[in-house]
């Protein structure tokens, strides 16, 4: 089971939902970084539980503790180890589907790959692994701040409601972070009828990194918008990702699509930043498309593990828009990958050796 993301940057996460904590070793962080342990926890804050009625209900601190790898506030070179213990966990919720699969869930798949499964909030599989990728984003945000790249993020859709304008501004106070206070209510609204109904929604985020250099990505194998796309769906839920126009573009002429060149840069974005695999310096844009969470609470067909069908309800707290806090894991994956493109980037010109080598 690989539990590892990145090649020079990388991160391991490990816990569970429901066991005594989860976390991540970050490793590849170059030495004397400052790390802000303020904003590590901010950023867990963003995306922890229980915020408010569009969120599940379960209430977690996401307090974050580092057990390696810093000195005196700055990083030493060495692994980062960070860890966050839970404290809200109601496992006995659970015990109606010990020995059954929930539909949508990753219980029926986990189980015939393992022959066991932790039933106890879907145990590794459970979306709660996320606050991992966070906390390990958010030292690759703090690398990217000192390179002048930003990345933000916003929800542009719900339940079909779509944004007409994108304000990354108004997403950073918005309960849902949504991109167009326009339709923001329209959004919230359709989050609670479902909710009411013991249903959920989908949602799709779009995710942008600038300040970007040209020159980020490994062709052909390891392309930045491939490790990009990859990222995006290996979040809880993801089911689909676009760079730049994404499926738009496939109805569009040459003509249209090519941006054009220019000594000040490119005229238009329709590729997401993204040229050959690598980064052409212009804003790096990726939409990721979260499918309706699927823990409701309605009458359900299922089987057992002696495959015998069965009728259920589930219970518990659940998230009826996982794209809401799934947005804030699109910029954590996002920095990860850049921060591992830049590192990579390294020594790909002679000159970049020769200025590491200068006396």
């Amino acid at each position: 089971m690989s539990n590892t993301f990145g090649k020079a940057f990388t991160m391991t996460t490990f816990g569970e939902s429901h066991g005594k904590a989860l976390g991540c070793i970050v490793d590849g962080v170059p030495a004397g970084l400052e790390i802000d342990e303020d904003f590590i926890q901010s950023e867990l804050n963003r995306r922890k539980p229980g915020k408010s009625k569009l969120e599940t209900a379960r209430k977690e601190d996401d307090k974050v503790e580092i057990l390696s790898g810093t000195f005196e506030g700055l990083s030493t070179g060495t692994p980062i180890m960070m860890i966050i213990f839970n404290g809200n966990q109601k496992s006995r919720d659970y015990d109606n589907v010990k020995d059954l699969f929930r539909p949508g869930h990753a219980d029926f798949t986990y189980f015939h790959k393992y022959g066991l499964r932790d039933y106890r909030g879907g145990g590794r599989s459970s979306a709660r692994e996320t606050a991992a990728r966070v906390a390990a984003g958010a030292i690759a945000k703090l690398m990217l701040k000192t390179l002048e790249v930003e990345i933000v993020s916003g929800l542009c859709e719900v339940d079909g409601i779509k944004a007409d304008t994108y304000d990354f501004e108004h997403a950073k106070t918005s309960l849902l972070y949504a991109l167009d206070s326009k339709v923001e209510e329209a959004q919230k609204e359709a989050i609670l009828a479902a909710k009411n109904k013991h249903d959920s929604v989908g949602g799709v985020v779009v995710t942008i990194a600038t300040g970007t250099p040209k020159g980020l990505g490994e062709p052909l194998y390891y392309k930045l918008d491939a490790i990009l796309a990859e990222a995006m769906m290996g979040i809880n839920a993801a089911k689909a990702v676009e760079i730049g126009d994404g499926i738009a573009s496939t109805s569009l002429k040459g003509s249209q699509n090519n941006d054009g060149i220019t000594p000040n840069g490119f005229t238009s974005n329709h590729s997401g930043g993204m040229l050959g695999g690598i980064s052409n310096g212009d804003d790096i844009v990726v939409k990721t498309h979260f499918k309706p969470t699927p823990s409701i609470f309605q009458e359900q067909d299922t089987v057992n593990t002696s495959n015998e069908a069965m009728k259920f309800e589930l219970k518990g707290r659940h998230d009826p828009c996982v794209a809401i806090r799934g947005s804030v894991v699109t910029e954590a994956m996002m920095a990860l990958v850049l921060a591992d493109m830049t590192l990579l980037n390294m020594g790909k010109k002679m000159q970049h050796l020769k200025d590491i080598y200068k006396k």
